[in-house]
């Protein structure tokens, strides 16, 4: 069989035209980027193309493409057709108010949209809001938020160290990501409400999802595959029969171990599981007690159901 350039030169294949190709829109920079680089890596839709000024990457599938983009541009991206599918914060999809499906919420990038003020304000709570002025990098959020609460303000965007404005006087009070509340506690600010919860998440254009389907489908697979193997490890070890019943009640597993029998040995059997890593400590001893032996513990990248 004749080979592409593109297949000898270590590429992916030539894409079969006939085919529909799918654009995923990802980040090009910011704080869930590398996260979901790593997650694109361990799905096998690693980037075909490298550079930092990559617009647009081939993946090994040549049905998909990957587009770089701000994140707060790619629910816009994704409702207009630009890009079939997306990834970003659920904060940026309801900040551009737009009609997009969530598929698939990737664990990770995990944080609060608050109201905070400075320590020494007098304001205990959102009603003692009124009047104020809040700055924000999320203004449609802000907006909505005040409406539904029956509070007037004034929004001041900001395109970004919201921190600083209420220091200067620019504002009273800010609504704000916080993960961890360090660099809230850090600039003297404290929180008086949360507003959204927001993680990371794939997104999928309304129209796509009829007429690509099966690619569609096939690209959650993959990722959804990476995500439930997050934090799982596969042990396997040998063990006599007459330990079974011991070994079964320290081993659990996502469905309970399963055993084989091994070869040329008939009262000696093989024993695998898959177990949460914060186990694997307590649980070696727990097994060795219980009868097993030539215990491997292996690092799981993928679980496909």
């Amino acid at each position: 069989m004749v080979k592409s350039e593109r297949s000898r030169k270590g590429g992916s294949p030539e894409a079969d035209s006939s085919l529909p190709l799918v654009r995923l829109a990802i980040p090009n920079k910011g704080r869930i980027a590398g996260p979901i680089m790593d997650l694109m890596e361990k799905s096998g839709l690693h980037l075909l193309d490298q550079g930092d000024r990559r617009l647009i990457s081939r993946t090994p599938d040549p049905h998909i493409e990957v587009l770089f983009a701000r994140p707060i541009d790619i629910p816009e991206y994704v409702a207009n057709g630009a890009a079939d599918l997306g990834i970003t914060g659920r904060d940026m999809v309801s900040e551009r108010e737009v009609d997009v499906e969530e598929l698939l919420d990737l664990r990770f990038g995990s944080a609060t949209l608050v109201l905070a003020v400075k320590d020494d304000a007098p304001i205990q709570d959102v009603g003692d809001l009124a009047g104020a002025k809040i700055a924000t990098e999320f203004p449609r959020i802000a907006a909505r938020y005040f409406s539904r609460q029956g509070i007037p303000v004034t929004i001041v965007p900001v395109g970004g160290a919201c921190e600083v404005t209420p220091h200067l006087g620019i504002a009273d009070a800010i609504l704000d990501l916080s993960s961890s509340g360090d660099t809230l506690r850090s600039n003297r600010l404290r929180v008086i409400a949360e507003v959204l919860a927001t993680s990371t998440i794939l997104i999928a254009n309304q129209q796509a999802q009829q007429t690509k389907k099966e690619k569609i489908e096939e690209i959650v697979l993959a990722l959804e595959s990476v995500i439930r193997a997050r934090g799982q490890c596969y042990l396997m070890m040998n063990a006599q029969r007459s330990c079974l019943d011991e070994i079964r009640n320290v081993l659990p597993g996502l469905s309970g171990p399963t055993v084989m029998e091994v070869a040329s040995q008939e009262d000696l059997v093989a024993v695998h599981a898959v177990v949460s890593e914060e186990r694997v400590y307590g649980l070696i001893n727990r097994l060795k007690r219980a009868g097993a032996r030539d215990i491997l513990v292996m690092p799981i990248e993928r679980i496909i159901r």
